[in-house]
C-alpha cells in the first residue's frame, strides 16, 4: 500500500554540474524524487526518513559552483550520503523534515 503524501513539490535534484526537474514528496516515512526526464541519472530516490541524519537550507548552485538561489535543500543522510534540491519555501522542508 503506498503511503499518502503529507507535502510535495516541483522541485530540481542537483549533484555538481548535473539538474534535474521533477517533483519530491514527502511521507511519514519516505522522501521521493521522481525525475521528469528518467534518462539523466538523478533519480528516481526513495530516502527513508529514518536514514536521514541532517536536513539544512543550503544554496542552489549555477553550473556546480555559483549560488544563484538560497532556495534550496540539503538532506544528509546517516551514512554520509548528501541530496540537494531545489525548491520553493525550503525552511518549511527543513522544519518538517527535522522533525
Amino acid at each position: 500500500m503506498q503511503e499518502a503524501p503529507i507535502k510535495s513539490s516541483v522541485a530540481t535534484s542537483q549533484n555538481g554540474v548535473a539538474r534535474a526537474d521533477g517533483k519530491l514528496s514527502v511521507t511519514e516515512h519516505l522522501i521521493c524524487f521522481s525525475p521528469y526526464n528518467k534518462t539523466l541519472g538523478l533519480g528516481p530516490y526513495e530516502l527513508q526518513r529514518k536514514d536521514i541524519a541532517k536536513v539544512e537550507q543550503c544554496w542552489g548552485k549555477g553550473g556546480g559552483i555559483l549560488p544563484v538561489t538560497s532556495d534550496a535543500i540539503k538532506i544528509t543522510l546517516v551514512d554520509g550520503s548528501v541530496y540537494q534540491f531545489i525548491l520553493a519555501s525550503p525552511q518549511e522542508w527543513v522544519n518538517l523534515l527535522n522533525h
